[in-house]
């Protein structure tokens, strides 16, 4: 097993199911309040150069749930001390670093630094933590074999779309990224991805090609943190991809609707689809807990 959690393209497809297993397991502990304190004893440091709601609350309340601690560190990596340097005293005082940054070098930079678990919890390229939590969720709605589900994402090409790739590269799965021109994902990591995957994996600026025969849909917003300058821009590129119910139309009669959250209602989702029996948002969501706890438990114990 890898010491750090940076990116789904450091495992294999069957360490990435032994994580969502674990997971599940760690899921129906929780339900029926069974203990599981694996990491008794033990401290997380949680970096955040970013705001957060789901990251911050997940990772805190699953170290505590795993028996450990967690410390909030609200920094900017880089500005008061080398990350080198962080990640040589983190390493004094904890048993593992969650950092969640703009710079996906700052989170390769404490990996390279630290001797204990770095975990990506979000950077500009990256967002494997997320893709965890929704594979499981997918898996909960669809069957654990997700080798003939194909999974459109509408809108950019971003960190968020980059790791789904990475999975795919590694489990069946059909992935197609539909977004406008201009905004497709890393060229040479989708490339790289499709070299080893089992299912499909696709770039398309058609909205009905992309979504034809979709059992989920998934989307994220138009303009991520530190993207706000292009705000105006992105409303107009991204205007014809908006996901309503004309779009999810052009997709299976019981396709699932995916975000990632926050959501911007009205921008890149209406509230008839976010709020639909089709939503399974707040499914992703919740999984953030037991999919990051899985992660957790499998390098700090």
């Amino acid at each position: 097993m890898v010491k750090d959690f940076l990116s789904l393209a450091d495992f294999s497809g069957e360490e990435i199911l032994a994580f969502l297993d674990l997971a599940d397991e760690l899921k129906a502990k929780q339900k029926k309040r069974e203990p599981h304190r694996i990491l008794e004893g033990k401290t997380l440091a949680m970096i955040f150069e970013k705001p957060s709601l789901r990251t911050r609350v997940t990772f805190h309340t699953g170290m505590f749930q795993l028996g450990g601690d967690s410390v909030l560190i609200e920094t900017t990596l880089g500005a008061r001390e080398s990350v080198p340097d962080v990640a040589r005293n983190l390493t004094r005082w904890v048993d593992g670093i969650m950092a969640r940054t703009f710079r996906h070098t700052d989170v390769l930079q404490l990996a390279e630094s630290a001797t204990v678990p770095v975990i990506n919890a979000l950077t500009d390229k990256l967002h494997p933590c997320q893709i965890l939590a929704d594979a499981q969720a997918l898996r909960e709605h669809r069957g654990k074999d997700l080798s003939n589900v194909k999974l459109a994402f509408v809108g950019d090409g971003n960190n968020v779309f980059h790791s789904w790739a990475h999975f795919a590269a590694k489990v069946p799965v059909n992935l197609t990224l539909v977004c406008p021109e201009g905004y497709e994902p890393d060229v040479a990591l989708v490339d790289a991805a499709q070299k080893t995957a089992a299912g499909r994996i696709e770039v398309t600026h058609d909205v009905a090609g992309g979504l034809k025969d979709a059992d989920a849909v998934y989307t994220d917003v138009w303009a991520s943190m530190g993207q706000e300058k292009e705000t105006t821009e992105r409303e107009h590129a991204f205007a014809d991809y908006q996901v309503n119910d004309a779009l999810m139309a052009h997709a299976k009669g019981d396709v699932l609707f995916m975000h990632c959250l926050p959501a911007h209602r009205g921008s890149e989702v209406t509230d008839s689809v976010m709020d639909s029996p089709q939503s399974i948002v707040f499914d992703q969501a919740e999984n953030r807990l037991h999919a990051q706890k899985a992660v957790m438990a499998m390098l700090m114990k």
